[in-house]
């Protein structure tokens, strides 16, 4: 497989400007996330900030998504729409957003708790974000995709949780999704090599039950098929001369 989407040094430095920008965007979010505030509302603030930092919402149009950011609520895995849906507390609610910068899109997601929430939902909670660490620790030049993959499936495994296999990682930067695909399941030492210049979105995706997936009627949210609580952590990561570089933070 041929691979065109290796990104210059400055293409890169101006995807680590937007990362920030996204990482803050973030960051404001996670505070905002109460009871009583709606989906809807959330979206609003995320489309508000990115606009006031100068960049622009990659999602917003993407193959027609309606909103700025996917808001995806307990057993809503991805992609879930804002709109009039209210949080609750004890919820456990995914932000998955993406900023264009110079013409350079980052992706990024974060899933946070509201107050107090069960045992089982934390696990899930680090479990996936654990997961993410072991992944990105994957990437430098001449490892391959498998080994991410590989080393995010042995960490959810660890906690005891459920791997979503129809979902999966992928390339990121001049498009929203790029190759390689980059399955949060794998072999280590099998799939494309890493090579500097190459920037990913490595985002695993974890359930407390069935790895089985269910699209709603809306075309875009994607839920576990048993209904129980999934999570999701991503971060935008360069692969450098001597390792990696996380551009989302």
């Amino acid at each position: 497989m041929t691979f065109n989407h290796k990104k210059t040094s400055q293409e890169i430095e101006a995807m680590r400007q937007g990362g920030r920008i996204l990482a803050e965007v973030l960051g404001a979010l996670a505070v905002a996330v109460r009871p009583g505030i709606t989906t809807g509302e959330l979206n609003d603030l995320a489309h508000e900030k990115i606009i006031k930092l100068k960049a622009k919402p990659a999602f917003l149009g993407y193959q027609s998504f309606p909103a700025s950011i996917c808001i995806s609520i307990n057993n809503e895995i991805v992609h879930g729409i804002p709109g009039s849906k209210v949080v609750s507390a004890g919820d456990i609610v995914t932000l998955d957003l993406g900023v264009t910068y110079k013409g350079l899109i980052t992706d990024s997601a974060i899933t946070v708790a509201v107050g107090k929430i069960s045992p089982e939902a934390q696990n899930l909670l680090k479990g996936t974000k654990s997961a993410l660490v072991a992944g990105i620790k994957q990437v430098k030049p001449g490892n391959r995709i498998g080994d991410i993959s590989a080393a995010i499936q042995a960490e959810l495994t660890k906690y005891g949780l459920s791997v979503i296999h129809d979902l999966s990682g992928h390339g990121v930067g001049r498009e929203v999704h790029e190759e390689p695909p980059i399955p949060n399941f794998g072999r280590a030492g099998t799939g494309m090599v890493l090579e500097e210049g190459m920037t990913l979105a490595i985002e695993p995706m974890a359930s407390l039950g069935s790895k089985e997936i269910v699209l709603q009627p809306d075309g875009w949210t994607y839920t576990s098929a048993d209904g129980s609580l999934t999570a999701q952590f991503e971060h935008t990561v360069a692969v450098t001369a001597d390792g990696h570089r996380i551009l989302t933070q």
